[in-house]
């Protein structure tokens, strides 16, 4: 990782609630005032993994979850809210050599220990990127899999995010989220407000399964029909 560039780079502030027009309010990062602020809270970032490597590991956490994901060897994959590297690592080995997994996070002090890890564990198919609040940041058609871990309900502006990750999926892309289905201030999404928010960018519902081993549940979404305009988008109730 180049660590000048790194330095350079300011870490995006979360956002609160909204007293005005969403387009207006200047407490907003101002990327994503064309969107609608999402009608619930967020969680707050307390750590970067939600449990140790070995203890999921004994449960066959990751292999489970690529294998419900069909994660392949030579396929391009994006870890968002990559933290400590857990997935990162695994999809690594997963893919190959003829593949690729890019790690993102939002925070640049992670950004570095991770590539510490990248660089100690001589991963070559793995590159890292900072993201955004409101935009991963990703290159367009470039990925059959975007993955978020235990970290949906710690995105602070869902429907900016989710417009914005769209093209980066190629032809028969999917996201794959894994997260647990209770309150969000309980570090988890409800699952019908995490489908609610993902139908209103325009992506469609393929498969969930339980994985209570896992922490919760895992869904995978494609993309369906057009994106809709910013100021068209439906704001999910939260439940």
């Amino acid at each position: 990782m180049r660590r000048a560039a790194l330095a350079a780079l300011t870490l995006l502030p979360l956002l609160g609630g909204c007293d005005g027009p969403w387009n207006e309010d200047s407490s907003r990062i101002e990327t994503a005032r064309d969107f609608p602020p999402a009608d619930r809270p967020v969680a707050p970032t307390v750590s970067t993994k939600w449990s140790t490597e070995e203890a999921r590991d004994r449960v066959n956490e990751a292999e489970d979850v690529m294998d419900s994901a069909d994660v392949r060897p030579g396929m391009t994959v994006a870890d968002i809210g990559a933290g400590d590297g857990y997935y990162t690592v695994r999809l690594a080995q997963r893919v190959g050599a003829a593949g690729r997994v890019l790690a993102q996070d939002i925070i640049p002090e992670v950004i570095e220990r991770l590539a510490d890890r990248v660089a100690r564990e001589r991963l070559d198919n793995v590159s890292l990127k900072l993201g955004a609040v409101d935009d991963p940041r990703l290159p367009a058609a470039s990925f059959d899999r975007v993955f978020m871990v235990h970290m949906y309900h710690e995105i602070g502006e869902p429907y900016a995010f989710l417009w914005r990750l769209r093209p980066a999926l190629r032809a028969g892309g999917q996201v794959i989220v894994v997260d647990g289905d209770r309150p969000i201030p309980q570090h988890g999404t409800p699952f019908r407000l995490l489908v609610c928010e993902f139908e209103a960018v325009g992506y469609k519902l393929v498969s969930y399964d339980d994985k209570q081993h896992a922490g919760g549940y895992l869904a995978r979404f494609v993309p369906e029909g057009e994106r809709p305009a910013p100021d068209a988008i439906q704001v999910c109730d939260n439940p």
